[in-house]
């Protein structure tokens, strides 16, 4: 089986094929249906390969011409069919994007969520976006299998099986074909908008805005596993705490496996390289009033040109840590000042627990700088919980694993 995933981003598209030797479920006859799908059912996790991955880039220069992000689709996706070239894959996967509120899960990209995020029935706008419209475009106009139908007796009813022609001596017959029947499965994978919250963490202090659940889920759902397989136990017998660092921060509380609570990046939690995180209302509401500034103007302070880039004119932690070796001492606060916004709003996700923490888990592409992973440690040592750091990000191998996981019948596929 191959995968293709996708996985935009604001200045980037990143894509990368997975394989694996395993087939999904394979429909014959009755009864062998019934014994494959326990197999598949009792199988040990199943063994991913990376065989391919490009990260696209994409030049100011070149998004500028866009008006808005959807109107990027065509632009990203040219550049996509142009890298895979003339490869064959069983299914496509990708980042869902800041959509309505939603359970933790794989989920089928159909037309409703393509026209849902085209006519703005989502939480934010995000070039994560993108991922379900190229996908969903890409199944349709590009990828389409060779197929042949059979049909079956069963007791029931008669079925129609669509037998998908996916390499020169490979056939492998998917359920999500016998589906579609036109094209192959494309999927998303826990959405940014997933949202776990307990009652009282949607609280906000104003009834006319309660707190949204909009978090990097996707990664720190990923690291959860991975954390709870090193330490040896299952996720539903763990509670976290996760701290992913990007160029915006999520802080998630984490228990049995569904995360309870977590900062929005774009709006509360500590500032990060380009997010302002938590900011004083009164102050900024007399911004907004001020008549210096527009509506988007503003948005882009909080949600794009603030923290660290607001305060240093850079985003680029070795650069900033290259100025505080030199003696910046302005520097030297404005970084210290991040590093104890993370560590106290750690500390809030304690008590979201109600102080019950199996792990702190660190990670994220600023998990990499081992001085800021260092100074954190510094704040929150006294705890005496494990610190478990997984730099980087682990989203194209946790979006392919999540489209395995619905093709190997080990998780149901999720409605949208």
């Amino acid at each position: 089986m191959k995968i293709l995933v996708i996985n935009p981003g604001g200045s980037s598209t990143k894509i990368a094929t997975f394989s694996t030797e395993k087939k999904p479920l394979i429909y014959t006859d009755k009864n062998r249906i019934k014994k494959r799908t326990k197999n598949i059912n009792q199988c040990s996790s199943v063994a991913l390969n990376k065989e391919f991955e490009e990260t696209i880039r994409h030049p100011i220069k070149d998004l500028i011409r866009f008006k808005t992000i959807i109107d990027q689709l065509d632009y990203r996706k040219t550049l996509i069919v142009k890298a895979i070239g003339d490869m064959k894959f069983d299914a496509i996967v990708t980042r869902g994007g800041p959509l309505k509120p939603l359970k933790s899960g794989t989920y089928r990209i159909t037309k409703k969520v393509v026209d849902d995020i085209k006519q703005g029935k989502i939480q934010s706008m995000h070039p994560s976006l993108l991922g379900p419209l190229i996908a969903y475009s890409l199944v349709q106009e590009y990828l389409k299998p060779i197929t042949t139908e059979i049909t079956e007796n069963t007791e029931k009813k008669k079925v129609k099986i669509n037998l998908n022609k996916l390499g020169e001596k490979r056939v492998c017959f998917s359920e999500f074909s016998v589906l579609s029947g036109k094209s192959i499965p494309a999927f998303f994978v826990d959405a940014e908008s997933v949202d776990e919250f307990f009652p009282l963490a949607r609280i906000s202090g104003l009834p006319e805005i309660p707190r949204k659940s909009l978090s990097h889920f996707l990664n720190t759902n990923a690291v959860i596993r991975k954390a709870a397989k090193e330490l040896g136990k299952r996720v539903n017998q763990c509670n976290f705490i996760v701290a992913h660092l990007g160029s915006g921060i999520t802080i998630a509380a984490n228990e049995k496996g569904k995360q309870i609570d977590a900062n929005n990046a774009n709006e509360d939690g500590p500032f990060s390289p380009q997010r302002t995180g938590s900011l004083p209302l009164q102050g900024v509401i007399d911004m907004c009033y001020s008549e210096k500034f527009t509506k988007k103007e503003m948005l882009d302070k909080i949600q794009r040109k603030g923290g660290l880039l607001a305060y240093l004119g850079t985003d680029d932690i070795p650069e900033i840590e290259k100025r505080i070796r030199n003696g910046d001492k302005y520097a030297d606060l404005i970084y210290n000042a991040m590093i104890y916004q993370i560590a106290k709003e750690i500390g809030s996700m304690f008590v979201a627990l109600k102080g019950k923490v199996t792990a702190i888990i660190i990670t994220g592409g600023i998990a990499y700088q081992k001085n800021l992973v260092n100074k954190l440690k510094s704040w929150i040592r006294f705890v005496g919980k494990p610190i478990l750091i997984f730099p980087g990000e682990e989203e194209m191998t946790a979006l392919a694993e999540g489209a395995i996981r619905v093709l190997y019948k080990k998780e149901k596929l999720q409605k949208y």
